[in-house]
């Protein structure tokens, strides 16, 4: 086995590999075989480092030198200086990895991005190839298995997990522990473990991450759920979206299976368990659980009224788990490590870490891991850099679709479970959106109306016209069209979903509406009364104007524009006939005097 002076890893995720990641790694090979390194430098391709917003990512190790935004014809440099000479290239250096003043590289615990994180979900992401079991392997990867089959019965697999106080990550929140009891109380000679990977919330990228870094982390867990309940067979559903994860798990799963941790008598304990894959067709409500099972089954994926409740009677009638990526990811290593060290991070009701995928306006865009109760303010501000170009914080939205806005004067919220649905948000499956003074919160609140009501499998009445008629109502506000009676609608008819649909989301469709009503009814007024958006967001209320002091009378705009609202004479001011205008916006980009406002 060869022994590197140097490794060289690219991550692999989504992310970099669609800024041309793949391409570096072709051009790593080829410069290191041409300048005599191939023997002693080794390129690993990894999952997600976290840090998306600087793709593609290279660091070099031993030095540790993370290279960020790197492109195809910087390799040779890297090559030939830092990987030949010595020499580390400063000029493609992530900004914050040196020590100010001098040449010495932190570590990735230092950089303001990752000094706050604690990562036991992503452990392993962006540190091993994830299409090697054997860096797996290398990093204690399946003695969790070999501990729970060869030194604990199944109640004791169980009672650490009740005891570590692990909450389910995908969204509700449900004791992990206690859906395992349900199903393991179950009698049955066939049961399921299932995990949910169709992440489908805008913006939520935590569980493709895992799945692209770190995918035997989730077929060891589901290995122990399966144990743990008396199952022998699991299924992965997940977003046929995401071909690198889907690709990923088969390679995983073949490889597992060749060193006889998945299959037959694993570990020589008489216990048998294997793992196949299901691609969902794109659908936000398979991402319920009685929908998923549904799908899994071969049926149009729409939910079941419950009770009986999965544990009891889920897939193909048999009693059944279900569990996220992210879920199933904590378990490994609270088996190897204890209970008592997982429920000592976090609070006293939300134990552990929480992955999120951090987005919108904010300046490190990309996969953060924080213990549960770090604030809002702490995540914007320290870890995600703050917003961009020097604007105000305005509000946070977490949850996706199913979750409502956190607004300013709330920043330090601590994020855990309790605490955000006592403000009208939820945790979710983790998406965090950040939005800025620009930033619309009707729009908004009508943006995720808009993909709910696209998304409704249609079954319930209450999801299937009321989210219809919340958007319809939204539409008319920010149309310019609205009253103030509109809003005791909007508050009434939410409560209606909420209280009448069948599942969960459909019961939690409603809440960007609540939250923004609760939060910003001021804008919600302000369209009304005022008939503007103070954001200046919603075309409905917009009216262009020429400022006759700035305007030089060149006529671009009138040139500009497509319906000819727009007349005057060269070298006088120009006038826009709002009669006639679409509020394309067309002038107000052209316009080189900064003439036009709406």
């Amino acid at each position: 086995m060869n022994i590197y002076r140097s490794q060289v890893l690219v991550c692999g995720g989504t992310g970099c590999t669609s800024s041309g990641s793949a391409l570096l790694i072709d051009e790593f090979e080829k410069q290191l075989k041409e300048n005599g390194l191939y023997d002693e430098v080794k390129v690993v391709k990894t999952g997600c480092f976290g840090l998306c917003a600087l793709g593609p990512i290279v660091i070099v190790y031993p030095e540790g030198a993370f290279y960020s935004m790197v492109k195809k014809e910087d390799v040779k440099e890297i090559v030939e200086e830092h990987l030949l000479k010595g020499r580390i290239v400063q000029r493609l250096l992530y900004d914050e990895s040196v020590h100010e003043g001098t040449d010495e590289i932190k570590s990735l615990n230092e950089v303001d991005f990752y000094k706050k994180q604690h990562r036991i979900t992503l452990r392993n992401c962006g540190v091993i190839n994830p299409e090697n079991i054997d860096e797996y392997i290398a990093r204690d990867g399946y003695e969790a298995l070999g501990k729970a089959l060869t030194e604990m019965k199944p109640q004791e697999v169980i009672d650490t997990i009740k005891d570590s106080g692990l909450r389910g990550r995908g969204g509700g929140g449900f004791p992990t522990g206690l859906k395992w009891q349900f199903a393991a109380n179950s009698v049955n000679e066939q049961k399921y473990v299932c995990c949910n990977a169709d992440e489908g919330d805008p913006g939520a990228f935590m569980d493709r991450s895992v799945l692209e870094g770190d995918p035997h982390a989730v077929l060891e867990a589901m290995a122990i759920a399966g144990y743990a309940i008396g199952s022998n067979q699991g299924y992965i559903y997940i977003r046929a979206e995401y071909p690198i994860a889907v690709q990923r798990l088969n390679i995983a799963i073949k490889q597992a299976r060749n060193y006889g941790l998945l299959g037959m008598n694993i570990f020589d304990s008489g216990v048998d368990f294997d793992i196949e894959i299901r691609l969902g067709a794109g659908a936000f409500v398979c991402g319920e659980e009685t929908a998923l099972m549904t799908s899994i089954e071969g049926h149009r994926g729409e939910p079941r009224p419950r009770p009986p409740f999965p544990a009891v009677k889920g897939l193909f009638g048999k009693p059944t788990i279900l569990n996220n990526v992210e879920t199933y990811a904590n378990i490994p290593r609270i088996i190897l490590k204890g209970a008592d060290w997982f429920s000592k991070i976090g609070t006293e009701k939300s134990k552990g870490t929480k992955v999120f995928a951090l987005g919108g306006k904010i300046n490190n865009t990309g996969l953060v891991e924080v213990p549960m109760g770090t604030t809002l303010r702490e995540i914007v501000e320290d870890i995600g850099g703050g917003i961009p170009n020097g604007k105000k914080f305005k509000a946070a939205q977490t949850g996706g679709p199913s979750g409502g806005c956190i607004p300013a004067e709330l920043i330090d919220t601590p994020i855990d479970y309790d605490s955000l649905i006592a403000i009208g948000s939820m945790m979710g499956s983790g998406g965090l959106i950040v939005m800025d003074e620009d930033n619309c919160m009707v729009d908004i609140a009508k943006f995720f109306l808009e993909f709910t009501v696209d998304e409704s499998c249609g079954k319930c009445t209450p999801c299937r016209v009321g989210t219809k008629r919340l958007l319809e109502i939204l539409t008319k506000i920010t149309d310019g069209n609205g009253t103030m009676e509109d809003l005791d609608r909007l508050e009434s008819l939410a409560e209606a979903i909420k209280a009448g649909s069948l599942c969960g989301l459909g019961q939690t469709a409603p809440n960007p509406v609540l939250s923004t009503l609760k939060y910003f009814r001021y804008e919600y007024e302000a369209h009304i009364i005022d008939k503007t958006c103070p954001a200046h967001v919603c075309k409905g209320l917009a009216k262009y104007e020429i400022d006759p002091e700035k305007c030089k009378g060149c006529g671009l705009c009138a040139r500009q524009c497509p319906v000819g609202a727009i007349s005057g004479q060269v070298k006088n001011p120009f006038k826009i006939d709002s009669e006639k205008c679409i509020k394309c916006g067309a002038c107000l980009e052209k316009c080189p005097f900064k003439a036009i406002t709406k």
